[in-house]
């Protein structure tokens, strides 16, 4: 018996409320936000993620899915949706179009990594890109729809987690730092943190083993060593969140788990679970897109799990609004009535009435069962009588009452609700 493959899941009608009322939410705040749909393949180029989300990540050393296609071309199936969006933003030319570009996107995501609650091998992500603009109110706007994103979810008990990485001119005295003070250190460190020490010595502040995190609470801040323009761009950020109101602590290990982050990063975490349960997150990346061939164009952006929200719904109790439930089950007996059945079925679903039709051989308490499992308000039983007749007998799923009545006047009553 074959199975969904480890780390994927189905969701099932039932959890179905749960991603349309988060896809709703979304698409209302990028309507007050100005930005425009975007869609990518779902796979890419594996030189792009390479290149750009950077060799020394987990991302691209362990979790990629790679492949090659018949004409030996080396292929990634989209690991994180930032990249995919600015080479879009570079083939079609969109540096032509008013800046800054702004764009968002619901994508699949897929990385080989341990599955854990809220996260999976193919996971499903909801992001923004704001591309054209290098300046701070622009990252104040964007940390600001995150949050707003996550409070007209009903989500509470989460926290706003920031800092500055700097830029290409001030790196490379904080990772200087960070290599001085890592380099004694080196044997008590993870197997892993010990080959960052030597090839991405920031990565060494993402590690998620104990042991690496207690080192890396007493490492060099980043935020130290910044140089005038990206501390000036820093305190200018503070400085407007401050003035929407927006609360935040500063993390000085928050690096993100992507090389091409410059500057501002930011995390929305919930209350229990820290870190590896985000809500949320992302950053400015104004290196990016000259890194996979384009000019040198500033952006900021951020993304979010739709199963991770999905999981912080349900443990708040959250409730959303449930499926919509069919106006009119129609239940016949007999083959005219079956062939009448069919014909009212079309009818009223032109009319736009959402409508179950019975199609099988079952007894009438049989199907007025069905009707009420599937939560129809209303039963429309046909017979050789009511064929004969012209009519149909509608019955109220919750009073039992029937009633004699033409189909036109079914058609009519459905339609508007009643």
């Amino acid at each position: 018996m074959f199975k969904a493959p480890r780390g994927t899941a189905d969701t099932l009608p039932e959890e179905q409320p749960y991603w349309r009322y988060i896809q709703d939410k979304a698409l209302e705040l990028c309507r007050l936000y100005g930005y425009g749909c975007i869609s990518t393949p779902a796979f890419e180029d594996a030189g792009l993620f390479a290149r750009s989300v950077g060799e020394g990540t987990d991302i691209v050393n362990k979790e990629m899915y790679l492949f090659k296609d018949r004409s030996n071309n080396e292929l990634a199936l989209r690991p994180e949706g930032t990249a995919p969006v600015c080479r879009a933003y570079i083939e079609h030319g969109m540096d032509n179009l008013p800046q800054p570009v702004k764009l968002f996107y619901f994508a699949d995501i897929f990385r080989y990594e341990r599955p854990q609650a809220g996260r999976y091998r193919q996971h499903h992500q909801f992001g923004c890109e704001a591309i054209g603009d290098p300046s701070p109110v622009l990252d104040a706007e964007v940390i600001n729809m995150a949050l707003n994103f996550f409070t007209s979810l009903g989500l509470a008990n989460f926290s706003l987690q920031l800092n500055s990485i700097g830029c290409r001119k001030c790196r490379p005295g904080q990772l200087q730092k960070l290599k001085d003070y890592y380099t004694p250190l080196a044997p008590q460190l993870c197997a892993d943190c010990q080959v960052r020490l030597d090839k991405n010595p920031l990565r060494l502040l993402d590690c998620k083993k104990p042991g690496c995190q207690a080192a890396a609470d007493e490492a060099p801040k980043s935020s130290d060593y910044l140089c005038d323009e990206c501390a000036q761009h820093f305190s200018s950020l503070r400085t407007y969140l401050s003035a929407l109101g927006v609360r935040y602590v500063l993390n000085h290990r928050l690096v993100r788990g992507l090389d091409y982050y410059t500057r501002t990063v930011f995390e929305i975490q919930p209350a229990e679970g820290g870190s590896q349960s985000a809500l949320g997150g992302g950053g400015r990346y104004d290196d990016l897109i000259a890194l996979i061939g384009g000019k040198s164009t500033p952006a900021i952006g951020f993304a979010t799990g739709m199963e991770r929200i999905v999981l912080n719904l349900v443990n708040q109790g959250i409730t959303v609004p449930p499926a919509e439930k069919p106006a009119v089950f129609i239940a016949c007996m007999g083959g005219n009535a079956r062939v009448e059945a069919v014909k009212l079925a079309a009818k009223m679903r032109d009319a736009g009435i959402a409508v179950i039709s019975s199609s099988g051989e079952r007894s009438l308490k049989a199907q007025l069962r069905y009707a009420n499992a599937a939560g129809a308000s209303y039963a429309a039983i046909i017979g050789e009588d009511e064929v004969k007749a012209g009519v149909v007998i509608l019955r109220n799923m919750e009073t039992g009452e029937q009633q004699e009545m033409q189909p036109g006047d079914l058609i009519k009553l459905a339609g508007n609700g009643q």
